[in-house]
Parts: structure tokens; C-alpha cells; sequence
């Protein structure tokens, strides 16, 4: 089976949103193979679904597929079409992470020239801002590192305590817990 064409494309693409909306619905898998099956006799409304479930065993006039095989069928179109979609909004990010990336760039530099040439010290927080958050949407920062450790850098000691303790412990460290 080659690559199907430009048409069969597109009704894979409606059946899949299809499915999508179905399940988003609430619908169970059986219903939305059912709903979305090619041939007529296995289709829930009657009908021949275009580009639907055992297309191919429906052109050729052989019997639908099982429940099993239909049940198949509808979740990797699910699946597939989720994944598509979080790819299509992994690249939007990208674009906006880039776009915004450019705006930062504008700002810095005219604060840049601003703090080198007037020797500004707002113009200095303001390119330093910047540059903090140009660092922050791209992922220059280095990850903190945060450790829990008991006395001495030793291992947290874990103990049996009442809840008066608890609270006590916890009005020590909050006080405004209490």
C-alpha cells in the first residue's frame, strides 16, 4: 500500500479529529471504531465512514474487522493524532520562544547603549533584566540544586511524632502556622 494521496490524507486527518472529539466526549473505544468504521455493516450510523477503519478489507469486499482490531485502530489514531498535535505546538513554542527571543534582543540593546554611553544605572538594571530573562526563556541557567540533609550534612533522621510535635515543629519554622 503505497502513500495515500492527497484527498485520503485529508479524510484520515478528519477521522482522526473525529476521533479525537469523540473520546474528548466521553465515548468509549468500540463507539468510536463503530462510528468511524468504512464498511457499512460494522459502522454504527450505517454508512460508509471515508478513509474509515478496514478501508482496505472494504474496497476488496471482504468482512470488517473484528471489535478487537477496530478497538486498535481508533486508539493509534488517538495516539497519533495527540502526538501530532503536541509536535504542531512544540514548533509554535519554538516560534514564540524565538520571537520573544528577538524582542529581548531589541530591548537589550537599546538599554545596552543606553547604560554604556550615559552610564545609567537604570539603564544597567534594565540590561541586566534583559539579559536575566533572555538567560531564563532560553535555558542558559544552570539548574539549582537543592539537597535536604539532617545535622552536619548527615542523612534526615526520620521519627515517630505526635501530632502536638508536629505542630510545635512546624510553628517553629512557620510562625505564621499558628
Amino acid at each position: 500500500m503505497g502513500r495515500p494521496d492527497k484527498a485520503a490524507r485529508s479524510a484520515i486527518a478528519r477521522r482522526r479529529s473525529d476521533a479525537i472529539d469523540l473520546r474528548l466526549a466521553g465515548v468509549d473505544w468500540l463507539t468510536i471504531a463503530r462510528k468511524l468504521a468504512a464498511d457499512p455493516t460494522a459502522n454504527s450510523d450505517g454508512i460508509a465512514y471515508p478513509q474509515g477503519y478496514g478501508i482496505e478489507w472494504y474496497r476488496k469486499n471482504q468482512d470488517p474487522p473484528t471489535d478487537e482490531a477496530l478497538i486498535h485502530a481508533a486508539c493509534r489514531d488517538v495516539r497519533t493524532a495527540l502526538a501530532d498535535r503536541r509536535a504542531e505546538l512544540s514548533d509554535d513554542v519554538d516560534e514564540l520562544r524565538a520571537l520573544e527571543a528577538d524582542r529581548l534582543d531589541r530591548l537589550f540593546f537599546v538599554a545596552y547603549k543606553e547604560a554604556v554611553r550615559d552610564q545609567d544605572l537604570a539603564a544597567i538594571d534594565r540590561t541586566l533584566r534583559s539579559m536575566e530573562r533572555r538567560a531564563r526563556l532560553l535555558g542558559f541557567d544552570m539548574p539549582v540544586r537543592t539537597e535536604l540533609s539532617g545535622p552536619d550534612g548527615g542523612p534526615v533522621q526520620i521519627e515517630n511524632v505526635t501530632a502536638d510535635e508536629l505542630d510545635a515543629l512546624i510553628a517553629l519554622s512557620d510562625p505564621d502556622a499558628g
